[in-house]
């Protein structure tokens, strides 16, 4: 499971409302930068810029996106994605 304690700081801040339910994904340090998250949700998640890691940049907008990153979450090999909402 992800630790909110151990996420990149460089993930998206805030959160989303989507459905009335609040949502804030992020990407904590176990990620081993497999792609999962980014093929899954390609609007959501991308390889950082130092390029050692995947981020959230951007938190769904739609209930498409939000299917999206919880497919991610749910494929993530090491658990590193998490959801704060």
């Amino acid at each position: 499971m992800a630790d909110p304690n151990e996420k990149w700081e460089d993930n998206i801040k805030g959160h989303a409302v989507i459905a009335g339910k609040k949502i804030a994904f992020y990407v904590d340090m176990e990620c081993i930068l497999c792609s999962v998250c980014s093929d899954a949700a390609p609007n959501n998640f991308r390889m950082s810029d130092d390029e050692d890691h995947d981020i959230c940049y951007k938190q769904p907008e739609n209930e498409e996106e939000l299917e999206q990153c919880y497919e991610a979450m749910e494929n993530c090999p090491v658990e590193a994605i998490g959801d704060d909402g």
